[in-house]
């Protein structure tokens, strides 16, 4: 029930809201300021409503991101009512929360003393937490103030021990919500580089500001107003709460502020969440290292190295003794290791760019960070061009990647103080570059610098690790220009390799990583590996057994930094089968072989002339009496009884056939293979609702596939000179549950045959490949049929029922 309300003559907060948000009122922080003060006006309204304006000892406090008036459209209120000597607490309570509850608005409240605040705020770190940003809003202010200020007393008092639980806080969060960023769909409050982070930067600030008085907010002022405007746009365009920024809404949100696209947007998002957490980091690192050095505990420092033949050695100048106070010179360098942290060891430097790839070199072999101060002097002289590279500082940039995943925050620093875009200026082109797909989990700049950590891992793996990393930082470069980006990549890639000071030869090594960084991946997922005209495809691209050393290498790495359906050990297994054929190719050893004809293995099952269903590993070989649109009742068969197909293969002869599918269980549990085996059985004989199972599947389980708002488009797509064997049928359509059943289904209704199909998951679409042939064996070169068949797989793929 509803108890004591406000003005009935007054307008309610939801109207008030409401007006805010309408067409042509500010967005941001201006609304965001709009609306708080709606909302303090509205509690005074209440209290002095409640109390017949006899507020002594009980008074509202304004919490949380209300106590920071950062109020979005659909945001918690977060107050405490505090009361002190009134018999009458529950029922003013009561009435204050019920008529913020009828307004349907979402209230986070308690009700308390100032004693049992303060005792909270000692047990909790949240309720510390928000109290750090309380303020008064109604009634008593003598009493909330003097709240306020002993509960920041309390919270400064208690630094030590509330600031390492904070950190750690921040740090689980940022593992569990990932990098604001970088995230195609990022959470703009928990995210790494999201407000959270500025609230809890906040409160450390205050807690610890007599032992760290250098954390500069005031930079934050800009991607925080960026973040909210975000936000309040996201909450006006949803109607909802709503802080995860879907990519359906990236469009609207865009238009909302005015800019010109959701690329823009999102590259906006990027870049202030980049100088949050970079800003957010480093002053959580000034924290902890003023908290550890007053409590006499030193950092130890990394004694070894990667080289660039990936072997691991003890640094030559490396400290024996854990580094105190004092600092501790790098001999042979420019720098010195003070406080925890990598800086330049005088203030009077010669050509200080030339030394940016040698601090990022130590900064990661040590596994440090680069101080403040020394990427500030980097980027001071981050003006001029350097054309050529002096030899050490391509050395310099090739020891850092070889350090594998520390180098990629080494890499960040000097990108967030503007000096990689100077010593690489086709940097800039991809530089918060988005991916708006979900096979991608990183800006195209951040997948760049995630692939080379990748290779430097890899490194011991090739004979010029040098080439490796190099090659995988700068694979994807060409997305930043127009066009084919592996075309457009191998031409910038030739001009930078160059301008580093590679010889000619590893140029043209380096041009052919970029041209061919897709060229195993593709093949390996989307072709047939038993046919010749594969292998030797492969092998004339490649050139010769050193690139496609590198280039295996460069595919694992590109795959693992481009997001976890990227890289499975199926993927690897192909990749590592296929490079070892073209190997062989390479070497003048090419095994003759029938890609056709089955195995003596199978023909002794096909012998049997019945069905059978046998599981080895997570090869699955399903053998029965041939029949027209076997493929698609198998895969439909197999998708109801929860299995995903990553490649089939077919074969047959004298009225009988075997597929070999290589499965994986979609939700982590194999079937029960009798009563798969049965259904099969039904499903041959037409005595069995395949269809209908299939839709009923789908309804359960398919919203939790689809983790991307934007589906993919639909392309269908004939070659006829890839194999001599049969026509190649690659289809892009969206990940739906069933959809090789439908796919496959439709060609077996344009009377062609599968002899093998490739199913690769990206994201939220697939790549299928078939090899199709006509009943006699011949590749399809009828426009007419290749037409139709093109309709009826565009349609299948989009439609459930098809």
């Amino acid at each position: 029930m509803s108890c004591a309300s406000s003005n009935p003559a007054s307008p309610s907060l939801r109207e008030r809201r409401d007006a805010l948000i309408a067409p042509g009122q500010p967005g941001g922080l201006a609304f965001c300021e709009a609306y708080s003060e709606a909302a303090d006006a509205w509690f005074v309204e209440l209290l002095n409503h409640a109390t017949r304006s006899d507020t002594e000892g009980v008074a509202l406090l304004a919490v949380g991101s209300y106590g920071r008036r950062e109020l979005c459209p659909w945001s918690d209120l977060d107050v405490v009512m505090v009361h002190h000597r009134r018999g009458d607490h529950d029922r003013v309570a009561d009435a204050i929360w019920y008529p913020v509850w009828d307004q349907g608005i979402r209230l986070d409240h308690s009700v308390r003393q100032p004693n049992e605040v303060l005792a909270m705020a000692k047990r909790d770190i949240r309720v510390a937490l928000g109290l750090v940003d309380s303020r008064h809003i109604a009634g008593d202010e003598g009493l909330a103030a003097q709240l306020i200020q002993t509960a920041g007393t309390q919270w400064r008092q208690m630094a030590t021990s509330w600031l390492a639980e904070l950190s750690a806080l921040v740090t689980k969060r940022h593992i569990t919500a990932g990098e604001l960023a970088f995230l195609l769909e990022p959470d703009l409050k928990e995210c790494h580089g999201g407000l959270r982070d500025l609230a809890a930067l906040s409160a450390a600030k205050v807690a610890i500001v007599s032992l760290v008085d250098d954390i500069d907010l005031d930079q934050l002022a800009q991607p925080r107003e960026l973040l909210i405007e975000v936000r309040v746009a996201l909450h006006r365009l949803a109607g909802r709460s709503l802080d995860r920024l879907l990519l359906q809404e990236q469009d609207g949100v865009a238009a909302l502020l005015g800019m010109g696209d959701a690329d823009e947007l999102m590259a906006r998002i990027a870049q202030s969440a980049r100088t949050i957490a970079w800003t957010s980091d480093d002053g959580w690192r000034r924290i902890l290292h003023a908290l550890s050095h007053s409590q006499g505990k030193h950092r130890r420092l990394r004694l070894f190295r990667r080289d660039n033949t990936g072997h691991v050695s003890q640094l030559p100048w490396a400290c024996k003794e854990p580094p105190g106070s004092e600092p501790t010179q790098l001999s042979g360098t420019a720098f010195r290791v003070q406080d925890g942290e990598l800086t330049f060891a005088k203030t009077e430097l010669e050509h200080p760019l030339e030394l940016a790839f040698q601090a990022t070199a130590l900064s990661s072999e040590l596994d440090l960070p680069i101080s403040r101060s020394c990427l500030e002097e980097l980027g001071r002289h981050a003006t001029t061009l350097l054309d050529p590279w002096p030899e050490a500082m391509r050395e310099h940039l090739v020891r850092t990647l070889l350090a594998g995943r520390p180098s990629v925050r080494a890499m960040e620093a000097l990108d967030q103080f503007g000096v990689l875009c100077q010593l690489i200026p086709e940097w800039r082109a991809v530089r918060n570059l988005p991916q708006r797909n979900a096979y991608h989990r990183f800006t195209v700049d951040r997948h760049l610098l995630e692939t080379a950590a990748n290779s430097g891992e890899l490194a011991a793996r090739v004979n010029r690790p040098d080439l490796l990393v190099i090659g995988s930082l700068l694979h994807d470069i060409g997305k930043g220009y127009p066009g084919d980006h592996t075309l457009k990549g191998e031409s910038v890639v030739v001009e930078l390799a160059t301008r580093m000071g590679f010889s000619k030869e590893d140029v043209a090594v380096l041009a052919s990583l970029v041209r061919n960084h897709l060229l195993l991946a593709n093949a390996a997922t989307r072709r047939d590996l038993d046919d010749p005209a594969t292998i030797e495809a492969v092998a004339h691209a490649v050139g010769d057994c050193d690139r496609l050393e590198l280039l295996q290498a460069l595919t694992e790495a590109d795959s693992k930094a481009t997001g976890p359906a990227a890289w499975g050990h199926w993927k690897a297994r192909l990749v590592a089968e296929l490079a070892g054929r073209v190997r062989l190719f390479l070497t003048g050893q090419r095994p003759v072989t029938d890609p056709i004809a089955p195995t003596p293995a199978q023909r002794r099952l096909m012998s049997q002339r019945r069905l059978q269903v046998l599981l080895d590993g997570e090869t699955l070989t399903v053998t029965a009496p041939d029949q027209p649109g076997l493929l698609a009742k198998v895969a439909g068969t197999l998708t109801i009884h929860g299995l995903d197909v990553r490649s089939a293969d077919i074969k047959g002869e004298d009225g009988m056939a075997v597929e070999l599918f290589h499965v994986e269980p979609s939700r982590g549990r194999w079937p029960q293979w009798q009563l798969l085996e049965k259904d099969l059985a039904a499903v041959l004989e037409n005595r069995f609702p395949l269809e209908q199972r299939i839709d009923d599947r789908a309804k359960i389980y398919e919203p939790q596939r689809l983790d991307c708002a934007l589906p993919a488009e639909i392309s269908v797509t004939f070659d006829n000179d890839a194999s001599p064997l049969a026509t190649i049928v690659e289809v892009h359509a969206p990940d739906r549950l069933g959809q090789l059943y439908r796919i496959s289904r439709a060609i077996a209704a344009c009377d062609l045959d599968v002899a093998s199909a490739r199913v690769a998951t990206m994201g939220h679409e697939v790549v299928d490949a078939f090899y199709v042939r006509t009943r006699d064996g011949r590749k399809v070169r009828d426009p007419e049929i290749l037409f139709a068949l093109r309709e009826r797989i565009s349609f299948a793929a989009a439609n459930e029922r098809a």
